[in-house]
């Protein structure tokens, strides 16, 4: 009898044993088919950007085998939480700075997988038709957050009308790295979205391009575009854990295709291109 029962006994361990090995075994061949799935969806913030991605980003992917759909967003939060859940494969709309700070308040791993041209901050005006004509006491109106008042700041320095202290960090630069304000320019923040309508109201406007492009602003009217750094360039973001992916090697491969340059060249006039783009 105990030899009828142990026989049983093993029987049904074997049986287990066997049919978790059959489930590991599916679950490992699911997940196998799922990173090699050439049917992805692609993140953007409506304008520009999902124009890019429409524009220069699927045809190249499409022309790898991918079936691409373009996703678009109205804010700068549900982007990246769809990236990080997995309900879209990759985005773009954001620099490097924002990603890496959302990404450390809300404990995801993205990354930043390669800069793209990005529209520049430039400085705009309905009184003065180049930097030279500005007067002394002309009013400037600027972005009141910090990152973006650096930008601005750093614009102005480079027309020459500001001198800012050199050992100021170019990313945090304020009013109080001001060491020379050689028209005694008067500043005026105020919320970036604001700023396009402010060109008929103040003597310059330094106006970040996404909201001059909503505007429908063209970024070759601005007195001066900014010299952008390529922390604030925009990236086309992925998953960290599909960083060796053979998606990931595609995406930039047509991110630095002769192809997407052109469309870039074509479509997106007066947005400043990367480094690596430039060499």
């Amino acid at each position: 009898m105990k030899k009828w029962v142990t026989g049983i006994i093993l029987l049904l361990v074997a049986f287990v044993v066997t049919a978790c090995g059959s489930s590991a075994s599916n679950g490992d061949e699911g997940s196998d088919s799922a990173a090699e799935s050439k049917e992805i969806k692609i993140g953007a913030t409506a304008g520009p950007y999902s124009d890019m991605a429409k524009k220069a980003l699927k045809p190249g992917l499409e022309e790898l085998g991918y079936t691409v759909e373009i996703v678009e967003f109205s804010d700068y939060i549900q982007p990246n939480k769809a990236l990080d859940n997995g309900d879209i494969q990759a985005n773009l709309f954001q620099h490097t700075i924002y990603l890496e700070n959302f990404e450390k308040e809300n404990n995801m791993d993205l990354t930043a997988l390669i800069n793209v041209p990005t529209a520049p901050m430039g400085i705009y005006s309905n009184v003065y038709k180049s930097i030279d004509e500005v007067k002394e006491g002309s009013t400037v109106t600027l972005p009141n957050d910090p990152t973006n008042a650096a930008r601005a700041l750093n614009t102005l320095r480079d027309t020459g009308l500001i001198t800012i202290a050199k050992d100021a960090d170019p990313l945090t630069v304020s009013e109080k790295d001001i060491e020379e304000n050689k028209k005694n320019l008067k500043f005026q923040p105020i919320e970036a979205g604001q700023l396009p309508r402010s060109v008929d109201s103040a003597d310059l406007a330094a106006v970040p391009g996404n909201f001059a492009l909503a505007a429908k602003m063209n970024l070759l009217d601005a007195l001066t575009l900014e010299d952008m750094s390529d922390s604030y360039r925009n990236v086309v973001a992925i998953s960290a854990k599909n960083n060796d992916s053979q998606f990931a090697k595609d995406l930039k491969a047509v991110v630095e295709s002769e192809g997407f340059e052109k469309v870039i060249d074509e479509e997106f006039q007066g947005f400043g291109k990367p480094a690596w783009m430039e060499n």
